[in-house]
């Protein structure tokens, strides 16, 4: 999972791609990078870290442009500790394209075989997003034989993209010369939308983002979310151009971006992020009214930060006291995207403080998002008892998760899920030493979401129940995924340090 952001614009966009990347920091807190582009020349810095370290006065300085990429990243595959895997990514031919991906492909290893094979193109890391830029600039090179590149030749590029990739994806891209590039997958499974604003001089910009919190938060007006299989064309002119350049799109997005990933002050696919999580609390009131008598209930607590809408409606509608129980240190990152095992226990600790207050002689449920490995969970439920809780209770807005996620979040193997093996919600229970556990249906997931969007025809639940809407998972890919997870993890040089800001050449 990663956060994207593209700019263009009459005046330098640094600052404000900086400024994005902070807002969508959630999504990604491995590395940072920004490209710019100024004329012809491409800018380029990107180092590990969250934004707020990776960019110094000098590094923005260096990137001078009208137009800009940038992303945050969030590893979900090749090495996570690299600079060299980090995005944008950069290739001078077409033309020169500066590029940032969020998704994950899930036929990366047969297009990098084919690249080499057939387009004479080598791919350099282990990185999916630079075979899916390497077949982008395929595509276009061939829309560019005889001719020069327009709307058209962009958009016939695109369609042969689709055709050749599989998996999940939202695109930006920076065409030196030409314009700005977005496309979206054919199932839509990773968000992407954008907006314009009217400038002082009466010229407008364009943003394209991961995310609508970027255009409120930088004033811009949301205009509306790509569709599935739409590519977004903006030239030099700033002549906007839409196409539909799959065969056959069917918006199916993920469910686990309202369920955890999302800002709850996001709105994606006409869906508000804060919205869903109170229509979560909802249905996972009525599924906790037949799992566990109330009356043993005294006070309803969320594990910060996510879960709170939905601990919050839930405590409403049963009618339950609620209170917050933990404080959450906000210099810690989330437990969720750290690379280890240990390191995400360790972090629990210095992540969540509990106020004994709260806990002393009392039943409490504690609400969570999802549980999706158990670690960060049997550590809360022990601070939980050590903090005086008589019976710990434990409920999760999400069901269980019991498949790999292929589509982009770092969960890709069965073995490191607490439900790979199809334990039930009482085994679940015991192995986090909590008294019950009470899991979201499926149903009710997928209900909460058509409830406030009736026209999507269907979300991504794949790792919820095993149905993967690309329809190319099969038990053999599932089985190389285990053995890839499995081998170690190239560590990273302790006086690694960013890339520098250079023009690309």
């Amino acid at each position: 999972m990663c956060g994207i952001v593209a700019m263009m614009s009459s005046e330098p966009v640094n600052q404000r791609i900086y400024d994005a990347l902070h807002l969508l920091q959630h999504r990604g807190q491995d590395a940072a990078g920004i490209a710019t582009l100024d004329g012809l020349e491409f800018h380029m810095y990107k180092a590990m870290g969250l934004v707020r370290d990776v960019f110094r006065t000098r590094n923005m300085r260096d990137l001078t442009g009208n137009m800009g990429v940038g992303q945050v990243r969030y590893p979900t595959q090749g090495c996570a500790s690299s600079n060299q895997e980090s995005q944008p990514f950069y290739v001078n031919a077409p033309y020169g394209i500066a590029f940032a991906h969020n998704g994950n492909l899930t036929n990366a290893e047969a297009l990098k075989q084919e690249l080499y094979e057939t387009d004479r193109r080598h791919i350099n890391t282990t990185s999916d997003s630079e075979v899916l830029l390497n077949v982008l600039a395929t595509e276009i090179s061939r829309e560019t034989v005889s001719k020069s590149l327009d709307a058209e030749g962009v958009f016939a590029a695109v369609s042969r993209v689709h055709k050749r990739l599989r998996g999940s994806y939202a695109v930006v891209a920076l065409i030196a010369g030409k314009g700005l590039l977005a496309f979206r997958d054919p199932y839509g499974i990773r968000p992407i939308c954008f907006g314009t604003n009217m400038q002082e001089n009466g010229k407008l910009e364009y943003m394209v983002s991961s995310e609508s919190v970027t255009m409120i938060g930088l004033g811009f007006k949301v205009e509306r979310d790509l569709a599935p299989g739409e590519a977004l064309w903006i030239d030099l002119k700033g002549n906007v151009s839409t196409r539909q350049c799959a065969e056959n799109p069917v918006l199916s997005p993920c469910a686990f971006e309202w369920v955890y990933f999302a800002r709850p002050d996001s709105t994606m696919d006409g869906i508000n992020v804060y919205a869903a999580r109170l229509k979560l609390g909802e249905y996972l009131a009525e599924t906790l009214k037949h799992e566990i008598d109330l009356s043993e209930i005294d006070v309803v607590m969320p594990i910060p930060d996510s879960s709170r809408p939905c601990a919050q409606q839930l405590a409403q509608v049963l009618n339950l006291p609620y209170r917050e129980g933990f404080i959450k240190n906000r210099y810690v990152g989330r437990t969720f995207i750290m690379p280890g095992q240990a390191v995400r226990k360790k972090s629990v600790r210095q992540k969540l403080n509990a106020m004994p207050v709260e806990f002393e002689g009392k039943n409490v449920l504690l609400v969570d998002d999802s549980i999706v490995r158990g670690t960060t969970m049997r550590e809360i439920v022990r601070i939980a008892r050590e903090s005086g809780a008589k019976k710990v209770f434990v409920a999760s807005s999400a069901p269980r998760v019991m498949f790999p996620n292929v589509y982009g979040i770092d969960m890709p193997t069965r073995s490191e899920l607490l439900c790979g093996d199809g334990r039930d919600a009482k085994a679940v229970a015991e192995s986090l030493g909590a008294d019950a556990v009470v899991y979201q249906t499926i149903d009710g997931l997928k209900n909460a979401l058509h409830d406030l969007n009736p026209s999507i025809p269907r979300f991504d639940c794949s790792c919820f129940d095993g149905d993967y809407v690309t329809g190319d998972i099969t038990e053999e890919y599932l089985a190389r995924l285990d053995a890839a997870r499995a081998k170690p993890a190239p560590q990273k040089d302790d006086a690694e340090e960013g890339e520098g800001t250079q023009p690309m050449c």
